[in-house]
């Protein structure tokens, strides 16, 4: 599988760097610029689609995933949060007929931290739904929603890794943990930049990382843009 080569083919000296599209035209962008395959956030399309983030009818997410999957020709793999309640086999028949080859699967549901020994069981649930077709990056959320202990991450990391995971991914990790996060698991490790301000990804490399995604800082950039230009061609016409 493409996708899965280039995660083997990454390195922490040149990771995987995987923009993040929220429809079909940003995913063309992304393409016509080189990069081999993309990673939708949530954040993103939920914000293009009219709603808040974790706020989108799975219908609606799953239906955006596929049109930004049917506009390129690389590799597409979905944030589908913590799988909005659909059982494995569901959740899998579905992705799989948005075409997408990946998927984030997070650890938290309502901002609340799920039990460890539960989320491996649905981990490994999915991955016996999806067999070999499909990149699970497993989220985990100790960082964002839960105590930010790094034994409770590093715990957390090796259940969904021994139950099938292929990925890591510990969201809002301080870069300094990266090593140590890095060193405990033998996938690769997915590392964000979600602000301009955090390291680059070629930073993040050699913290660990070997997968890079920005969440929805591209489409709040591309909106902050949008923003500017406007206010530049003029006030806006008075409705009195």
């Amino acid at each position: 599988m493409t996708f899965r080569a280039l995660h083997h083919r990454a390195t922490t000296d040149a990771p995987l760097i995987l923009p993040g599209p929220w429809d079909a035209a940003s995913a063309r962008v992304f393409t016509d610029a080189g990069f081999p395959a993309l990673a939708t956030p949530s954040a993103g399309v939920s914000a293009s689609l009219g709603h808040d983030d974790g706020g989108t009818p799975p219908h609606e997410m799953f239906a955006a995933v596929a049109r930004i999957v049917r506009a390129v020709d690389v590799p597409v793999s979905a944030d589908i949060e913590s799988g909005y309640g659909l059982a494995p086999a569901e959740l899998v028949e579905r992705l799989l007929e948005t075409g997408a080859v990946g998927c984030n699967l997070e650890d938290s549901d309502a901002g609340r931290l799920l039990d460890p020994a539960h989320q491996a069981d649905r981990l490994a649930a999915v991955r016996a739904a999806a067999g070999p077709e499909l990149f699970l990056n497993a989220r985990v959320d100790t960082f964002v929603h839960g105590s930010g202990d790094l034994d409770d991450a590093v715990a957390r990391a090796r259940l969904y890794v021994d139950a099938g995971a292929d990925g890591i991914y510990p969201i809002m990790a301080p870069p300094e943990l990266l090593p140590r996060l890095a060193a405990a698991v033998d996938v690769p490790l997915n590392a964000a930049a979600f602000h301009p301000d955090d390291p680059s990804p070629q930073e993040l490399g050699r913290l660990g990382a070997t997968r890079v995604t920005f969440g929805p800082r591209l489409f709040r950039e591309t909106m902050a843009a949008a923003r500017d230009l406007v206010q530049r061609l003029g006030p806006a016409p008075s409705t009195g």
